[in-house]
């Protein structure tokens, strides 16, 4: 798909990353959600685009138990249908059963998902914090162990449906807590779209004064009220380099109604090459990618740049 001559022109802006990783979750979280079940061919042809779009972190599949998820529960049949994708491909596993099965199948990246609020731990996991993050050490450990790649998902991060507003130090104990278990990389969640660019600010630098990295943190937003491409800015400029986001804006939560789309990545990108930011995706590819996953869920995208750039193609 076309872009528009010259466009986006980029205009960097100072104390700025010159390079941003985009973590894809769109085949994971993005279709999650979806009702209909997707076709597990379609799913594997829905990552190998995104590949060759130039996203390097494609978030395959979950190997949760189906009755959470009935959408991932074609997780095994799906890695095999992977070979040869230029990319790293991450699954979400929630205990160590959802391990072994990784393991089996040969994968390197698992992410474990935590919540730093006790409702929903509860909700989505039927334990509380405590509980989970015991849950999650033997786990964590043992993919060290066989020297894979760990990732860490903290939820409910700035609000939570059930509980309101989330205290800046509650959500850096629990963070410093799962970062101590070896995980390499901890995302921050944003799971119902309450943050502004100033609560993100004050979690980054609470969570440096624990003692946790920027270099391994990443942003998860989502846009429930347009806020997630200006905390993402934020993000960036206090030095995050890892940004998650969805292929066409697809995704939600299926344990918080109030959690909408992901940040869609073709949104990220147009933002992010009108910086001077390199993200190595050709935003045409990507485009095209999400038009022809939108035929298959029959509706259309709800990205901004995806709809714009069909538009000026029709």
């Amino acid at each position: 798909m076309a872009l528009p001559p010259g466009l986006p022109m980029a205009v960097p802006a100072a104390g700025l990353p010159a390079r941003v990783r985009i973590h894809e979750v769109g085949p994971r979280d993005g279709l999650q959600n979806e009702k209909a079940i997707v076709p597990v061919e379609v799913k594997a042809e829905f990552i190998r685009r995104l590949a060759d779009a130039g996203l390097t972190t494609v978030e395959a599949t979950s190997f949760v138990h189906p009755e959470w998820v009935p959408q991932l529960a074609d997780a095994a049949r799906l890695i095999p249908l992977l070979d040869g994708v230029d990319a790293e491909l991450p699954v979400l596993v929630p205990n160590q059963r959802g391990l072994d099965r990784a393991v089996e199948l040969g994968v390197r990246r698992i992410a474990v998902f935590g919540s730093a609020t006790e409702t929903f731990a509860r909700r989505n996991l039927n334990r509380t914090v405590d509980e989970s993050l015991a849950m999650f050490q033997p786990v964590v450990a043992r993919a060290r162990e066989a020297t894979m790649h760990v990732r860490g998902y903290l939820s409910m991060c700035f609000g939570d449906p059930w509980e309101g507003p989330v205290p800046v130090h509650q959500v850096v104990s629990v963070a410093a807590r799962l970062m101590e278990l070896g995980c390499d990389e901890l995302s921050l969640g944003d799971t119902i779209g309450v943050a502004t660019p100033g609560h993100v600010r004050e979690l980054l630098a609470g969570l440096n004064e624990a003692g946790v990295p920027t270099d391994r943190l990443a942003v998860h937003f989502h846009d429930t009220y347009g806020q997630a491409l200006a905390n993402t800015l934020a993000a960036l400029e206090h030095g995050v380099t890892t940004v998650d986001a969805s292929a066409g804006g697809l995704g939600g939560c299926p344990y918080a109604k109030s959690a909408t789309g992901n940040l869609a990545t073709e949104d990220l990108v147009w933002m992010l090459h009108g910086l001077g930011i390199e993200t190595g995706v050709d935003l045409g590819r990507l485009t095209a990618t999400s038009v022809w996953m939108a035929g298959h869920l029959g509706r259309p995208s709800p990205s901004r740049t995806v709809r714009a750039l069909s538009q000026k193609e029709n």
